[in-house]
């Protein structure tokens, strides 16, 4: 076989070497150690947490390191893309700090190192395909889907394993002239890879997470180029990974049984193969048993669900922080004043098991975040959520800013925080009470007190009520009506023989509370009468009065 001639025949249209290439794709200018990596999602519109945690992986190790990151679409599988994904995803991992040195954008590429969408490649990938086949590493294959599929019933009736190999490769061996006669008839033709792999032969590889790993040799003829000229996902991503200049390639671990095909072809091509990062899967509880998160029966794996539940973009980041390397609480605890982008990640620490996803924990970490956060800090994101979310919130909120920021304060700052808010989407059944139209008009008192006693609560509140007071003034009167309806003002004896008196001052405390929010948990009531000030606060007992009375 003249394997020359045949590239000539195949690719007569391809007149660039491999070597232009190289020139023209130089290796990077980057100090000693930086790592080049690269997030490259296929364009399917779903964005999941597993993005996410890869693309804080590869920007770690990439800004880390002072080295680059990018993002390639692989959009080679035309059936599956879908309009716009790629804005999306984009939008979805800025949205969480992860931005690109270079690559594709939502203004086009932007780097010397494109086009950064594989579709617009195929120029590139046809230069390495015509440079394989001319040195009998690649050839075409000429087979129909009917004989292919006729090929997997007679593999499968004869116990062997599927796949295009040895005596199962019809068109390996084919003379050139079967070949130019079946271009003459514009038959449709894929190029295949000729592997000289065995199924019977192991070899060593360290992976950076994995470890040693004992992999078996690829033995089938793979398909490089489809027959329509668009590679596949194997043969492009090594040429891109190569003349991008990828030092790393962070990726899901489904892709390990592809990796003796990879390395495979990174030889074949003369390419130096990246140091690959495969990465577990994220995992939750189910019953007794773990398994992995899923699309189908896991809301909680799409991105958007975290924006439209209202998780602050830092506390996410910081749960998965803590998901990535198990050294990270310990850090934030001794760095409190830093950001979670300080602490300095290790690829070394990631579980090579995957993480197990932990919603309360998340939950937690979230409520953590937002206690630390400024009653202005919280207002504007809380804002933003509604206006995005809850429309009618959004614009009471925007009525008087002041006024609500200062609700937002009630309890923030200082050594121990409150800790009510975990998602923005809480913040209007936490505080829109402070809004009449929010309010719990209708809210019922404690079960086990008659109307008479609340009533008598209320009304003896209200005969000694002096917008004047301070905190310690107000509580006394309360402590004081408790007392004068035989209730105990002292918690501690009351905790120790509760059946000793009809109630305590936490009982007073909660009817005044049901009054005034409509809650029985809300913030320090004295503080809440004072933002809503006294006509308000009035009319609100007196309005739960004549409910007791109706």
């Amino acid at each position: 076989m003249d394997h020359v001639a045949l590239a000539q025949l195949l690719f007569p249209q391809v007149t660039q070497t491999p070597q232009a290439l190289e020139e023209q794709y130089p290796p990077r200018a980057l100090p000693s150690g930086a790592v080049v990596t690269r997030m490259a999602p296929s364009p399917t519109g779903f964005v999941h947490l597993g993005n996410l945690v890869q693309g804080i992986i590869s920007e770690r190790m990439a800004h880390q390191s002072g080295g680059v990151l990018f993002l390639r679409v692989e959009d080679t599988d035309a059936k599956r893309e879908v309009p716009g994904a790629v804005e999306v995803l984009i939008e979805a991992l800025a949205h969480y700090g992860i931005t690109f040195d270079e690559g594709a954008s939502l203004t086009g590429d932007r780097g010397a190192y494109g086009p950064y969408r594989q579709r617009q490649r195929a120029e590139i990938y046809h230069v390495y395909a015509k440079d394989l086949v001319s040195r009998g590493l690649a050839y075409p294959c000429f087979c129909t889907e009917e004989e292919l599929a006729q090929m997997r019933q007679r593999q499968e009736a004869e116990k062997v394993n599927f796949g295009y190999y040895g005596q199962w490769a019809l068109w390996r061996d084919r003379p050139l002239a079967d070949i130019q006669a079946q271009l003459a008839q514009n038959r449709p033709w894929v190029l295949r890879f000729r592997s000289t792999g065995s199924s019977t032969r192991q070899f060593k590889f360290n992976d950076l997470v994995k470890g040693e790993l004992t992999v078996t040799e690829n033995d089938i003829d793979q398909v490089l180029l489809k027959s329509d000229g668009i590679p596949t996902y194997h043969f492009a991503h090594a040429v891109d990974d190569h003349l991008m200049r990828t030092t790393h390639v962070v990726r899901g671990d489904e892709w390990l049984p592809s990796l003796p095909f990879h390395i495979q072809l990174f030889q074949a091509l003369g390419f130096r193969l990246p140091k690959y990062v495969h990465i577990g899967p994220l995992m939750k509880m189910d019953g007794n048993s773990k398994r992995k998160l899923s699309k189908r029966k896991d809301p909680e794996l799409a991105l958007t669900y975290y924006q439209a539940q209202g998780f602050p973009e830092k506390a996410v980041y910081t749960y998965i922080m803590t998901l990535l390397n198990s050294n990270f609480e310990d850090w934030q605890r001794a760095n409190p004043g830093l950001s979670p982008r300080d602490f300095p990640f290790s690829w070394k620490k990631l579980n090579p098991a995957g993480a197990l996803f932990d919603y309360a924990k998340l939950l937690d970490v979230s409520k953590n975040v937002i206690s630390t956060m400024s009653a202005g800090e919280v207002y504007a994101q809380v804002q933003a959520y509604a206006n995005a979310y809850d429309p009618e919130f959004g614009a009471a909120l925007e009525k008087d800013p002041d006024y609500a920021t200062a609700i937002f304060a009630i309890g923030r700052g200082g050594k121990k925080p409150r800790k009510d808010l975990a998602t923005w989407q809480e913040a209007k059944p936490y505080m829109g009470f402070f809004y009449d139209q929010y309010m719990d008009w209708n809210a019922p008192f404690p079960a086990q007190f008659s109307p008479e006693t609340i009533r008598t609560a209320l009304s003896g509140f209200l005969s000694t009520y002096d917008p004047g007071d301070d905190a310690t003034a107000w509580f006394g009167k309360v402590k004081a009506l408790a007392e004068s309806m035989g209730f105990t003002a002292n918690m501690k004896l009351y905790k120790q023989d509760p059946g000793a008196w009809p109630g305590s001052v936490a009982d007073i405390s909660t009817f005044l509370r049901v009054a005034i929010t409509g809650k029985t948990a809300s913030p320090d009531l004295y503080t809440v009468m004072q933002l809503l000030g006294p006509e308000r606060s009035r009319a609100r007992v007196e309005a739960a009065l004549s409910r007791l009375n109706g």
